[in-house]
């Protein structure tokens, strides 16, 4: 057997330098999560006083008692959840048969199609005449509201078009029309197998989005009931701040502007759980689907 080709230092150097600048990313990326999970069980006074850098202190549950206590909390928990599945699941309906479609040669216009698509990405009617359509289609204070308005995002179009023109060559549907394929079958049978990861990457796209969005039902919904996590959450902190300006005396000051504090840090562990929890059933296809489709569109 001939033996592997030895690295030069040239490549050890190299990938020593990658390595290390890669761990110093993640270390930026990922430590502000951990900071706010550690700080959001500690007591702010241990944080004000630096003594949490990479372990809690002074261990204290109730900022979340506060979060979990309110009951809003459970509904718009269930809210956010109804909303991301539907709305995903309506984004991915919409999006990869569009892209599907674009992506073809045959399909009439579809230069001029993708010109019109990727034009919404530089202008945009605004706030105003979306909340008037929004209402014309008697959808405010629905789900759909949050939904409709946003069903295909014009970048995750064109990823999911280029990952089409790159993956499915015209061989494949070639071969497929000459075993009695129609276009209905050659997408379901053939295309959609193929393409998991850049199905996994849109999911994750539009999950996260629909997930972290608040500003939509801000100002869509009016029924508290129907409010998705995110808003609630924003309605706990400021109402706790509300409550801190209105305090009187300089230890209920304290004690509020310590609760406050400790809302913040939990506000952003329960919101951000979920998807952290989604991520790594998606993680496998994430780089392939990606990468692939941003070679060229």
């Amino acid at each position: 057997m001939l033996r592997a080709k030895r690295k030069s230092r040239g490549d050890q150097v190299f990938g020593i330098v990658n390595g290390v600048l890669l761990a110093i990313m993640a270390f930026l990326v990922l430590y502000p999560l951990y900071f706010s999970l550690i700080a959001s069980f500690s007591s702010p006074n241990a944080v004000y006083q630096g003594r949490v850098i990479f372990l809690p202190a002074d261990i204290t549950l109730q900022g979340y008692e506060k979060i979990f206590t309110d009951p809003s909390i459970w509904t718009s928990y269930l809210n956010s959840i109804v909303y991301t599945l539907v709305g995903t699941l309506c984004n991915l309906v919409f999006t990869i048969p569009l892209a599907f479609a674009l992506s073809r040669r045959e399909f009439p216009l579809h230069g001029v199609y993708m010109k019109l698509m990727a034009f919404t990405m530089y202008f945009y009617g605004g706030i105003i005449p979306l909340y008037f359509v929004v209402k014309d289609l008697h959808l405010l204070d629905t789900m759909w509201s949050l939904i409709l308005p946003t069903v295909i995002a014009t970048y995750n179009l064109i990823i999911a078009r280029s990952f089409f023109i790159s993956n499915i060559p015209e061989e494949l549907k070639e071969a497929a029309f000459l075993d009695g394929c129609g276009y209905i079958r050659f997408f379901f049978s053939v295309v959609m197998p193929l393409s998991k990861a850049i199905v996994a990457v849109m999911a994750l796209f539009y999950a996260a989005r629909l997930w972290n969005g608040y500003f939509e039902a801000l100002i869509y919904m009016n029924t508290e009931s129907k409010f998705p996590l995110q808003l609630i959450l924003r309605t706990i902190l400021i109402e706790s701040q509300n409550a801190l300006q209105d305090a009187g005396e300089a230890t209920t000051v304290k004690d509020k502007q310590e609760l406050v504090n400790l809302l913040k840090y939990g506000c952003v562990i329960v919101s951000s759980v979920p998807m952290l929890l989604f991520y790594p059933f998606v993680q496998k296809y994430f780089v392939k689907g990606v990468m692939i489709g941003a070679v060229k569109g």
